[in-house]
């Protein structure tokens, strides 16, 4: 895969989209952000997971930040259905930013980056998700333009949960 990358306005900042070799450090940022979500102990997710769902599978991507060819953030990605517009959308599972490199502006290049990837690949939308006390990061992205989603909730099925529905129970069956 031809994997040119994109330049910024920062010409120590570039960015691209990952390989293979990558997946170590992509999984250690991931470790990284879920300390910081106070989640590390959620992760069960393996290098060996990342790796066969991202080139095997094609099922994400990952855009990759470099400053002076040093890796100092990711953007991990996906397409979902915005059913409304009646076309894909770009889901944002995560964007990390190494905390001393972060304040920089890489953060805004790499959802700018996104967002024209979105429109080239004729997305409706770029989504993602954030925690409710985080707020720089909620700062950051309403700078941005962005809006919360006021009306909606995230749910989850996961663990147990997921295995009863599927099974055709529930915990309210229980």
């Amino acid at each position: 895969m031809d994997n040119p990358g994109f330049a910024t306005e920062n010409r120590h900042f570039f960015m691209r989209l990952a390989t293979v070799e990558e997946v170590p450090f992509i999984f250690q940022f991931l470790k990284e952000l879920a300390d910081y979500e106070k989640m590390l102990d959620e992760i069960v997710a393996t290098e060996e997971l990342r790796w066969e769902w991202f080139f095997e599978k094609e099922k994400a991507e990952v855009l990759i930040g470099e400053l002076a060819g040093e890796p100092v953030g990711c953007a991990l990605f996906f397409y979902d259905f915005a059913a409304l517009l009646g076309c894909p959308g770009i889901f944002l599972e995560y964007l990390y930013i190494k905390p001393s490199m972060r304040n920089k502006g890489l953060g805004k290049m790499m959802l700018r980056q996104l967002a024209k990837l979105a429109l080239a690949r004729d997305c409706g939308r770029l989504e993602w998700w954030c925690l409710h006390w985080d707020r720089p990061k909620i700062s950051f992205y309403l700078s941005l333009g962005a809006k919360p989603l006021r009306d909606w909730t995230a749910y989850r099925l996961a663990g147990e949960a997921l295995d009863l529905l599927a099974n055709g129970t529930s915990k309210s069956d229980r």
